[in-house]
């Protein structure tokens, strides 16, 4: 299974086109804010300090949570050209057991989506410190690296489930292009979750990538929020909060940290579960 996981990502790394458009999603929310989006948000402060540094730091939390989302479906490519190709009769034919093959696929998808989102994270920390704002501290860095393997291991089993329904790479290029598309609404980085419409705002806050961005927010923002709104009243802080999508709230109360990590942990199992029933579905 080692040697099967190491070819899927080496198949990964060498086409670049595939790299680039697992990562087209990020690139746009890039583009979108360093273009537009930035200079609005800093400007709702007026006189306020570090605005840029906390909102760079908001649009990175939205960022990391996005790109092991599109990460792990561009490795996932692989899976579904070896299906159209006919190469995954060849493996079955082997002595390799099925069970290792479906998981030399999520491995190979688990790992790129780490990487793909250390690279995203080295990036866009050079680009806050360019900025002008700080880089992540020693026990921020840890937690957010921890986020990010936990993040990856939700996300994989997710997308797993929806590949494992794909045939062609015309229906997958279509459900690329499709979550792609809506994954920035659906983790509030082209609107904030409290500038959303109520029913759309139950719709992000079930979703489970949603409560990955909050959970990076929480660590990436702590800093900047508590210098930006120094000596603002807790009311402010706590609105600015519930609008950005640094909390997720149901009903008066915020999700804490647990039930999101909670969350994420129980949606990885469901869906690793149901893509394994899936594709033995289908082999049988």
């Amino acid at each position: 299974m080692t040697g099967f996981t190491l070819r899927n990502l080496l198949v990964y790394f060498k086409d670049k086109a595939s790299v680039f458009f697992s990562l087209l999603a990020v690139f746009i929310i890039i583009g979108l804010y360093a273009l537009f989006l930035g200079d609005v948000w800093v400007k709702g402060f007026p006189g306020m300090t570090g605005v840029r540094f906390m909102m760079d730091s908001w649009i990175v939390s939205g960022l990391l949570a996005v790109a092991s989302v599109t990460t792990t479906m561009g490795a996932f490519g692989t899976m579904v050209v070896d299906k159209r190709d006919k190469i995954t009769k060849d493996f079955t034919s082997s002595p390799m057991k099925r069970s290792a093959i479906v998981s030399g696929y999520t491995l190979s998808a688990y790992f790129i989506g780490v990487i793909m989102s250390l690279v995203t994270l080295v990036l866009a920390e050079l680009y806050i410190l360019s900025n002008g704002g700080e880089l992540l501290n020693g026990s921020e860095l840890v937690k957010v690296l921890g986020l990010v393997l936990l993040g990856t291991f939700t996300n994989t089993s997710i997308i797993l489930f929806i590949v494992s329904f794909f045939k062609s790479t015309n229906a997958f290029s279509t459900a690329s292009t499709i979550i792609g598309t809506l994954i920035g609404f659906l983790t509030g980085i082209y609107l904030p979750v409290g500038e959303l419409p109520g029913a759309v705002q139950w719709v992000v806050k079930i979703f489970p990538v949603s409560h990955t961005a909050s959970l990076f927010r929480q660590v990436i923002m702590e800093r900047p929020i508590t210098a930006t709104f120094a000596g603002a009243p807790q009311s402010s802080i706590t609105d600015f909060k519930e609008t950005m999508g640094v909390f997720l709230m149901f009903g008066d109360k915020p999700a804490s940290p647990l039930l999101s990590v909670m969350v994420l942990i129980l949606t990885a199992a469901l869906f690793y579960a149901l893509a394994f029933i899936n594709v033995s579905r289908k082999r049988k």
